[in-house]
């Protein structure tokens, strides 16, 4: 199963499946989409990028392709500052929305050898702001709050090794080394694998978890043995 069919099925709602997302619709509707859709997920899939950033660059580029009627790599630049005038000027939509427009039309433009400075895109500036961080009354508090020794341990993996809930949601029993003190996250952000420090403390939380709750495979799961989602099941 291709993207664009993952997105049809994905898109179905209700018993009559027929609500079509707006990646199939502008698959359906204009000319030469499909195969711009389908040129970026083998592209994305090749230089090793996010399922995230294809789903994200797709949709985006799809409503741009429906706006006009043809695929974005042929509109002229002043269509393209228009349509992103648009964007900006409706406040119901995210700021996010009009990044991934942006993005979505540098990165088509890269995989087509073309350059994307002649659509005029502009620069999107990340904001710099600094992380909160929590003293050690407020960590302490925070931990103690948890009823669930599996919720406290989960914070202090987060809070004391720095993790990523997505790192976190992977974590296997066979990257904790009690001996050692270490934890291996496995192709954490960047595709990279790297060692952290658990810390005594955390330590012993861990051993108690894993002699109660006996995880075999995943080191947080479900109820149903799977792997713990970001929505706490």
């Amino acid at each position: 199963m291709d993207f664009i069919q993952k997105q049809r099925v994905s898109g179905a709602q209700g018993a009559s499946g027929d609500y079509v997302t707006v990646v199939q619709r502008a698959c359906d509707k204009v000319t030469g989409f499909r195969e711009l859709c389908q040129e970026l997920a083998r592209s994305i899939s090749i230089n090793g990028k996010s399922q995230s950033a294809l789903t994200n660059y797709s949709r985006q580029l799809a409503h741009l392709a429906l706006h006009y009627g043809v695929i974005p790599l042929e509109l002229e630049p002043d269509q393209v500052m228009d349509y992103l005038h648009l964007v900006k000027s409706q406040g119901n939509l995210s700021q996010s929305f009009f990044n991934f427009t942006v993005h979505g039309m540098r990165y088509a433009c890269k995989m087509r050898g073309l350059d994307y400075s002649r659509f005029a895109l502009p620069t999107i500036k990340s904001p710099r702001k600094l992380p909160v961080v929590l003293n050690g009354s407020e960590m302490k508090a925070l931990l103690t709050a948890c009823n669930l020794l599996k919720h406290r341990i989960m914070n202090g993996l987060l809070y004391g090794c720095g993790l990523r809930t997505s790192e976190l949601q992977q974590l296997k029993t066979t990257d904790i080394d009690l001996e050692r003190g270490m934890v291996h996250v496995r192709q954490g952000k960047g595709s990279k694998d790297r060692y952290l420090p658990l810390g005594k403390m955390l330590c012993r939380g861990l051993k108690r978890y894993i002699l109660e709750e006996v995880p075999v495979d995943y080191l947080f799961v479900n109820r149903s043995g799977e792997a713990y989602s970001r929505a706490g099941g």
